[in-house]
């Protein structure tokens, strides 16, 4: 039995639990459907399977775009950006409010490189607060 691509749409939602596996954005709310978002991006041969996808908002997806590294504007150095089929992302990321810090140079790379702390989404993340929807529990 071949797997639908309904189907693996479906589990990697359910997996995240409905947030962006990037910034924590929880889909509840928000007007734009997220994507699915490959990991390791097809420009660079990461295959169509649920284990290279996850689920990302859409400015993290336009964001991260083929991308797999970026800048860590501590260092200077190229790091790896955070990858969720592979890393736990309270080891990467820590929350001061409604903004995202890097614990790592991949959780610092990661918010620079997908824009994590821009002005539109603090506002989202704080009202997303007052619901009760950010942080994810």
């Amino acid at each position: 039995m071949s797997v639908s691509p309904a189907m693996i749409r479906a589990a990697v939602i359910l997996r995240a639990d409905g947030r962006c596996e990037y910034c924590q954005l929880s889909q509840v709310g928000q007007e734009a459907s997220f994507h699915i978002d490959h990991v390791i991006p097809r420009a660079a041969g990461g295959p169509t399977i649920e284990e290279n996808l996850a689920l990302a908002c859409v400015s993290c997806s336009l964001h991260k775009a083929a991308k797999m590294t970026g800048i860590d504007p501590v260092s200077g150095e190229e790091s790896n950006l955070f990858n969720p089929r592979t890393q736990k992302w309270v080891e990467h990321f820590r929350w001061d409010g409604p903004t995202a810090c890097g614990l790592t140079a991949t959780g610092a790379a990661t918010i620079a490189a997908l824009k994590l702390n821009r002005p539109l989404i603090l506002a989202i993340r704080g009202e997303e607060s007052i619901r009760g929807r950010h942080p994810a529990s």
